[in-house]
């Protein structure tokens, strides 16, 4: 197979997957992996799970998509379960988190345009975050290494350093729409936002009048022991984007909202072909039945502890490669002190798979129904891993 009609536009391992299960993979080379990645937090049910598969077939018989032009009473049904089990009243569906951020930035300029306060246009967002990869959802992000040769930034984001109320609560003023936050950053780092400064930001919203919306692209679909991280930090958004967990490896996004929230978002203000169709939104389900089912999120809780106990560990014995333990629940990193590029494969040489993430993190985000003895497993060799580059070192310097 060749690459060269691609565009190149990613840095690829050469290595494809054809068979998977659970938290396993076959690499076109012969060797069995076990994936701590998940397709960066998308397969949260693990590879070919046979309540998605069965899902998937019988959805595969009946008509995938007729548009949203029409009813479907997947999606609808969908929309109602996310609701039943979160703060929301409404949702909107799409096709990933980046859709979802655009559609939640929307609906907060819409909602004050819709009161008759059309100067509300800006968004508050946070440094490191990272939002998606449209022009709208990079200005809101602000990274320069994304914003870089597309000309002008989209205007109407004012970022703040990480985990400072202080400059939040200078960067709001009339023209605030609301704030755009990520309760731990993936992308850019698995930076746990203080639980202190998030209330303070709700009560900062609440003030003046303007909307908090949670980006739970990656945390969210029960990674940290919660459907959604906010259930577990104590603090309400009036938005929120969900997407990547949502399908366990089907194209979906959702903004979530309270019923005021969504009011400014009428017919013709904006629209999705694809989004939410029948096929989508049948996998969604499938994926709730899993991750809302009796005891399953209590076992998220429980595997995150240990997995977070033997990652310490594993910093402790190996200070010249690790420097700290990030996360909660099933979304983890390890910051590391050696290059980041020579940790992911010599994790890779070891048969384990991770993904790299700003501040030289990486980023262990497993499927939600890893064994015990997996993330044992997969501890063990990340271990041998840190060995293997602690080895290079020594030679290099020798």
């Amino acid at each position: 197979m060749t690459l060269n009609s691609l565009f190149k536009t990613y840095n690829r391992v050469d290595l494809s997957f054809e068979k998977g299960e659970g938290v396993w993979l076959e690499g076109s080379d012969g060797r069995r992996y076990l994936d701590m990645g998940a397709g960066i937090a998308v397969t949260s049910l693990g590879h070919a799970h046979p309540h998605l598969v069965e899902a998937l077939q019988t959805a595969a018989t009946k008509p995938w998509h007729t548009s949203n032009l029409y009813r479907i009473s997947e999606q609808e049904r969908l929309a109602d379960r996310l609701c039943d089990a979160t703060f929301a009243d409404k949702v909107f569906f799409c096709n990933s988190g980046a859709e979802a951020n655009e559609a939640a930035i929307k609906a907060a300029r819409r909602y004050h345009y819709a009161k008759g306060a059309p100067n509300r246009t800006r968004i508050v967002t946070v440094e490191g975050a990272f939002h998606g990869r449209t022009l709208g959802t990079i200005a809101a992000g602000g990274s320069p290494k994304y914003l870089e040769g597309f000309g002008e930034p989209l205007t109407g984001f004012d970022q703040v350093p990480f985990n400072d109320l202080a400059a939040a609560k200078k960067a709001v003023g009339p023209d605030t729409a609301a704030i755009l936050v990520e309760p731990i950053q993936g992308e850019g780092g698995i930076r746990v936002m203080d639980p202190q400064v998030l209330r303070g930001l709700r009560q900062l919203c609440d003030d003046n009048g303007i909307l908090l919306i949670f980006d739970e692209v990656q945390t969210g679909i029960g990674r940290m022991g919660t459907l959604f991280a906010y259930q577990s930090l104590g603090v309400t958004p009036d938005i929120l984007t969900s997407a990547k967990g949502l399908g366990g490896g089907f194209p979906i996004g959702a903004c979530l909202a309270t019923e005021e929230a969504s009011t400014g978002l009428v017919p013709g203000t904006h629209g999705t072909t694809f989004g939410g169709n029948a096929l989508a939104a049948t996998i969604g389900n499938a994926v709730l039945d899993v991750v809302l089912s009796d005891g399953f999120l209590d076992a998220v809780k429980q595997k995150g502890l240990l997995a977070k106990q033997l990652l310490a560990g594993i910093v402790d014995s190996h200070p010249s490669v690790f420097a700290e333990v990030r996360g909660e629940g099933l979304m983890l990193g390890v910051k590391c002190v050696a290059p980041i590029g020579d940790v992911v494969t010599a994790a890779r040489n070891e048969g384990l798979l991770l993904i790299p993430a700003g501040e030289s993190t990486a980023r262990l985000l497993p499927a939600l129904v890893v064994s015990d003895e997996e993330i044992r497993e997969a501890a063990t060799r990340l271990d041998k891993a840190a060995s293997a580059v602690e080895s290079a070192e020594a030679s290099a310097k020798a």
